[in-house]
């Protein structure tokens, strides 16, 4: 195709056409063989206009703009301005006039009292759609046609997809060796598929274009196929039927191999004579078969010949025995019991008939244990397992989140339970530091350790038998409980042990009669001693609680006089309490008086104030900051005026 430039002028008269006509003129030019100069703020313009048109376009190396020869006889054909046949003009301004009558058309074809307007392709077009949407861009259609083409799948974008009957090569030979050199292949290994600069074989000294030996084949290269939506989900798109027909081959084959069989035996039992003597016997005459007839030898055969593909049935819910031909179905047993009748008593648990749930246990009320029903609710299955800890778990997630830690139970479990694990064991370790803080602290370990089960519940499980004497018959003798206390440890010349004596609440030793445990021992003559002090403190001390014995009726005049003296005592004390109270009330009333005073006094020092001028006024730092008192707190809601109160002014007057 050969190429003609174009230069554009700068001629005046160039300048005051419209875009479209310089267009046309300049195609025409360039095919009378014109040469125009070229002017830079019109490049633009011709190629814009150029490509709107789909006028081919391109500059050359100098900066002139060339277009192809069979563009300019395709615009060449274009009319120029004042040709009936297409205006390339822009559009002139509508009257008013014409715009009415546009509009009462447009109305009336919405109401469906004109006919609607019609495309190129005899199609009517709806006259609800837009103007913006209706109308056809100047480049596409100069000619200001009714239609919607340009709204539709333009055929240059839609995707080509692969035809329902295509699809990958199979069974494609790759061992076919050529050895002659082919033109166009790969001048280093021979291979069509591909160039020398693509060759991923080692580079050869002599290439295979030159050599003619040892060129390797063509690469496979599948297509590539793109199929639409339903290409995409055909199951069946690529089946070659005939790959099935091996399978018909291999049945036919095993039932003739079965015919042969059974012709056979046929033959070697009528040569021994077994037949003859099935058909002679009398239950054949009369009708009536063995059990173990011909018929079902026969069936037994073939079921023999049949377990060749046994293992390969595998059908849902059947077990398949291939030994003894029985196919088990395991379909669900229907002796269960409804979930709703397990308990008829009405204030049992609940049944959801919705969702078929019963979340608690019917049998609560009954008094069964849980683990010993058929159903205990839906939530006992919840609560088993690792459903416990992963909730809690999942707790600790929660938890650990809110205050700043980025765990998350679903995206990241291996952290979360290691960062579980870890906290468990530091919380027991605290729990332990505390305790034994709070034990060095205060004390009380002696209360945390318990005694063992068998002194606290005085019974135990074992099993001892005794005689009438004492002995142990059967069983084992309960060992004698140890004392905390050091036994038989005589210390500081003693002869008895510490505790071998009692008296009066105290332990001591029994040769000397001495509650001192580490003092020395002082034989007979430390009991004289303890003796004799005991009577002397028996002598002062009956002395003094030695009294006279009183008959009933000085005991009674003693009593009275206690009681005359607590009634004068307790007349004393309400006195004083009445004194006192009486006291307190004057002092309130001078306290009241006092602040009464005072808040009238700042009540006329604050409208004194109020009547000076702001600038004069002074500042409020001289005032004492302090809480006040309940006297002045009440002295002041005394005085303090409330404007809403209906009786301010009767009270004022």
């Amino acid at each position: 195709m050969t190429e003609t430039k174009l230069e554009i002028s700068r001629d005046q008269h160039l300048r005051n056409l419209g875009p479209k006509e310089l267009l046309v003129r300049m195609c025409r030019a360039v095919a009378a063989g014109k040469r125009w100069k070229q002017e830079e703020n019109i490049d633009g313009l011709v190629f814009f206009l150029a490509s709107g048109l789909g006028v081919g376009c391109d500059r050359t190396g100098g900066g002139q703009i060339t277009m192809s020869a069979a563009a300019v006889d395709a615009v060449n054909a274009a009319p120029l301005s004042g040709s009936k046949e297409m205006s390339l003009e822009e559009p002139k301004k509508m009257t008013r006039e014409d715009w009415r009558k546009k509009k009462e058309l447009e109305e009336q074809r919405k109401l469906g009292n004109a006919p609607a307007e019609v495309d190129e392709e005899g199609k009517d077009i709806n006259p609800h759609i837009p103007q913006y949407i209706s109308s056809v861009p100047w480049y596409i259609d100069p000619s200001k046609r009714p239609t919607l083409k340009h709204q539709r799948p333009q055929p240059e974008k839609q995707r080509q997809y692969s035809s329902s009957g295509e699809w990958y090569k199979r069974g494609v030979k790759e061992n076919s060796i050529t050895t002659k050199y082919r033109k166009g292949a790969c001048e280093n290994c021979g291979a069509m598929t591909h160039k020398k600069k693509d060759c991923f074989e080692r580079p050869r000294r002599v290439g295979a274009k030159f050599t003619g030996t040892n060129i390797a084949p063509d690469e496979h290269v599948q297509p590539q196929l793109m199929f639409d939506y339903d290409g995409k989900r055909d199951r069946w798109n690529g089946y070659n039927p005939e790959e099935h027909m091996k399978i018909v081959e291999e049945y036919a084959k095993v039932d003739l191999a079965k015919r042969t069989l059974k012709a056979q035996k046929l033959q070697e039992e009528l040569a021994s004579g077994k037949l003859v003597e099935q058909a002679n016997s009398p239950k054949h005459q009369w009708g009536e078969e063995e059990p173990n007839s011909q018929m079902e030898k026969d069936h037994n055969s073939e079921d023999e010949d049949e377990d060749k593909y046994a293992d390969d049935i595998d059908m849902p819910g059947q077990n398949f025995d291939s030994k003894r031909r029985i196919t088990v179905r395991n379909l669900r047993i229907r002796e269960d019991i409804a979930k709703y009748l397990r308990n008829l008593d009405p204030n049992s648990a609940y049944y959801d008939p919705k969702t078929r749930a019963m979340r608690e246990n019917p049998y609560a009320n009954a008094g069964k244990n849980p683990d010993e029903v058929s159903y205990a609710g839906d939530n006992f299955v919840r609560y088993t397992g690792d459903t416990i800890s992963m909730a809690q778990t999942q707790l600790f997630a929660w938890e650990a989140y809110d205050k700043g830690s980025e765990v998350h139970l679903q995206a990241d479990p291996t952290k979360l339970e290691l960062l579980y694990k870890s906290f468990k064991v530091k919380k027991e370790d605290f729990k332990e530091q505390q305790k034994e803080s709070i034990l060095e602290k205060y004390g009380g370990q002696e209360h945390l350790d318990a005694p063992p089960a068998e002194l606290l519940l005085a019974q135990t499980e074992d099993y001892v038998e005794y005689s009438r004497h004492g002995t142990v018959i059967k069983g084992q003798e309960r060992a004698v409980a140890c004392s905390k206390y050091e036994e038989d440890v005589k210390i500081h010349n003693h002869t008895h042990i510490w505790g071998s004596y009692w008296k009066e609440g105290r332990w001591g030793y029994k040769c000397c009669h001495s509650f001192f445990k580490y003092s020395y021992c002082t034989g007979e003559a430390g009991k004289e001693i303890a003796n004799s002090e005991d009577c002397i403190v028996n002598d002062i001390t009956g002395e003094e609680s030695v009294k006279k014995p009183q008959t009933l009726m000085e005991m009674h005049q003693d009593k009275l006089k206690e009681e005359k003296k607590k009634k004068k005592k307790k007349k004393k004390q309400q006195h004083r309490k009445s004194s006192s109270d009486s006291d307190d009330e004057e002092k309130k009333h001078e306290k009241l008086k006092k602040a009464l005073n005072a808040e009238e006094a700042r009540l006329l020092h604050v409208k004194e104030l109020m009547q000076l001028d702001e600038r004069k006024r002074p500042y409020n730092s001289i005032f004492e900051t302090r809480e006040p008192t309940e006297e002045e707190m009440e002295a002041y809601r005394m005085k303090r005026q409330r404007p809403d109160d209906p009786m301010a002014s009767f009270l004022g007057q």
